[in-house]
């Protein structure tokens, strides 16, 4: 996890449209930066609509919501027609970002050991200083808890 009070990392990469954010475009706004494992499974997709339903409320409040994981901007763009997600997906194949956000742990599965992504979010303030830091989040709460925080 990185430290709260420090600056977050930079990252300019491509949403499921193809088209590049920087954190630096979010200056001046709060930002929930959340890391998931992969588009259009269980967990992520509860994760994902919990955000979106709730999405009108964290623009009232000033926030926008960014969803980083490994996929490509194809699988992004997919997954965000699915489900109708109102909020940027961003695409990190080159897992880049998601390493300097201290995302990409090792995990355990049925007893094997491998290297994937721990579902981890940020709340990054309008200055980019990092507020808030949670690691391996519950997917369906994990909307409502950042809500709260704002």
């Amino acid at each position: 996890m990185l430290e709260v009070g420090t600056k977050a990392p930079a990252f300019t990469l491509p949403d499921q449209n193809g088209e590049m954010h920087s954190l630096e475009d979010y200056k001046g706004q709060k930002v929930i930066l959340y890391f998931y494992p992969k588009d259009n499974t269980s967990g992520c997709t509860a994760q994902a609509c919990s955000f979106g339903e709730l999405y009108p409320q964290f623009w009232e409040k000033g926030a926008v919501v960014l969803g980083v994981s490994k996929d490509s901007v194809a699988s992004h763009k997919k997954f965000e027609k699915n489900y109708g997600l109102p909020f940027t997906l961003l695409s990190d194949t080159e897992l880049e970002t998601i390493q300097a956000y201290d995302a990409w742990q090792e995990k355990s599965m049925y007893g094997r050991k491998f290297m994937g992504i721990v579902r981890t979010t940020y709340l990054i303030d309008e200055n980019g200083v990092i507020e808030k830091a949670f690691s391996k989040v519950k997917a369906k709460e994990n909307a409502a808890q950042m809500l709260k925080l704002l």
